[in-house]
């Protein structure tokens, strides 16, 4: 799986981007508020300062719809 640094007006996140054809479950984008649905391209993100995914870090990594991700320095 690729994983990448983004930085942001919110600080650094690593970013991975999720195809949905391995994706079976529904999350809640903290975007939108809505269900990103099974099988839905989304991308993964969490505070870089946490650098793995399954540890340290976990609790903090979220699931966004990509679009809600690419606008959150907008939201208020």
């Amino acid at each position: 799986m690729h994983e990448s640094i983004e930085a942001g007006p919110d600080g650094d996140w690593v970013v991975r981007r999720i195809t949905g054809s391995s994706s079976t479950k529904a999350y809640r984008c903290p975007g939108c508020d809505q269900l990103i649905r099974p099988a839905t391209p989304h991308v993964v993100a969490w505070p870089a300062v946490s650098t793995s995914f399954t540890g340290e870090g976990v609790d903090e990594r979220r699931h966004w719809h990509t679009g809600c991700w690419r606008a959150r320095s907008r939201r208020r």
